[in-house]
């Protein structure tokens, strides 16, 4: 096989498109993101060569800097997001709900105990 030939099956149409797929699917963890933000805050290079060098569009890494100042700026300023989802808090919600029912009847049955133990004595 010489070099022409596998040129030609590396850019077959098959191969091109698994080829922009797999850089399409490429994702950034949120480690990753900070990482590449804090190397822009820094200054010692442009936001363009960060964005050349890590393969993403300016537009996405001005996105992730906006996110990572508002996180930021919230946390500053003492507004902390819950760690629970709103579902999480509904079901504890009702788990506690239900807890102080339980104790309620717990009460109620302890009194009827306590009076009849009283009018035996």
């Amino acid at each position: 096989m010489n070099v022409m030939e596998t040129k030609s099956k590396k850019q077959t149409p098959e191969n091109f498109v698994k080829d922009v797929r797999r850089k399409a699917r490429r994702l950034f963890t949120s480690e990753q993101k900070i990482l590449i933000v804090m190397e822009a805050i820094r200054g010692e290079t442009s936001v363009a060569e960060i964005c050349r060098k890590y393969g993403i569009h300016q537009t996405q890494f001005y996105k992730w800097n906006k996110q990572f100042l508002e996180a930021g700026k919230k946390r500053l300023a003492g507004d902390t997001t819950r760690e629970a989802t709103s579902d999480e808090v509904a079901d504890l919600r009702k788990e506690n709900q239900r807890l102080k029912e339980m104790v309620a009847d717990l009460m109620l049955r302890y009194d009827i105990v306590k009076k009849s133990l009283s009018i035996l004595e």
